[in-house]
């Protein structure tokens, strides 16, 4: 049986927890570089876009997953993507509710783009540049995108809280998984469901460590929040690359 490499890691118990992780870097390091640094929401956005355009070219030249290149990706969508919500919010006046309805329907209609063309969404078919490009890393950046919207709005606007917050997008995210291992929900759907709430489960969580205690977070800081849990995943990134002794192979059986 002929096989191909597959460019996304295997969905597993790292792969969930590097994604909360990265999530949660995602929001703590974009208040970081505009607010702490004082870089502002325009420079800091221009600097981490440049940086996220040059880790796609590194990452489109490589023939299979490597999880050093895939997982810095992440981080930088993710706070690429935190970044474009909130000069959406301070800057342009566009309220959350709006860029949650926004960043929905953009994420549908890639959604629907990328069934329409592959006729799959399944995480194991990312195996093409044209896929990753075109429909992979833009649903993924929609996802973070939407993912501080709805986290603010709920954790903010609607000042349910961020400690709140994140439990509510916390038990979401294990009716999803109930769903899937013991009710038959579909995979593919249980997926992208569980990965777009991890967005604002850890984005609710960085702000519920980062934030001042006036501001109903702990006080930890966005320095010392992002450093420890940037920490954890270059330990999880550096773990996961010495055991992967072979790239990832899928079978061509008709179904990518």
């Amino acid at each position: 049986m002929k096989k191909i490499l597959n460019r996304v890691p295997e969905v597993t118990i790292y792969f969930w927890i590097i994604k909360v992780l990265a999530t949660t870097v995602g929001e703590t390091a974009a208040d970081f570089l505009s607010a702490t640094l004082n870089l502002g929401l325009g420079i800091t956005s221009d600097i981490m876009s440049g940086v996220l355009l040059v880790a796609l070219l590194n990452q489109f030249k490589l023939k299979r997953y490597v999880p050093a290149s895939f997982w810095f990706v992440v981080v930088l969508i993710s706070i690429v993507g935190t970044l474009i919500t909130d000069r959406l919010v301070d800057e342009l006046g566009v309220s959350l509710m709006t860029t949650t309805v926004i960043f929905s329907v953009s994420l549908l209609v890639v959604f629907a783009l990328w069934y329409s063309n592959e006729k799959t969404l399944a995480m194991h078919s990312i195996n093409t540049a044209k896929r990753e490009l075109f429909f992979y890393w833009v649903a993924v950046l929609f996802t973070f995108a939407l993912g501080t919207a709805t986290g603010d709005l709920l954790a903010e606007a609607l000042k349910v809280g961020y400690a709140q917050s994140a439990l509510i997008f916390g038990a979401s995210i294990a009716i999803i998984a109930t769903g899937y291992y013991y009710f038959r929900m579909n995979a593919v759907l249980a997926f992208w469901l569980a990965y777009i709430l991890t967005r604002p489960l850890g984005a609710s969580i960085g702000d519920l460590l980062s934030q001042s205690a006036t501001n109903g977070g702990f006080g930890f800081g966005t320095v010392g929040t992002s450093m420890l849990f940037l920490s954890i995943i270059a330990s999880l990134v550096i773990y996961l690359s010495l055991k992967q002794k072979k790239p990832a192979l899928l079978p061509i059986d008709g179904q990518d």
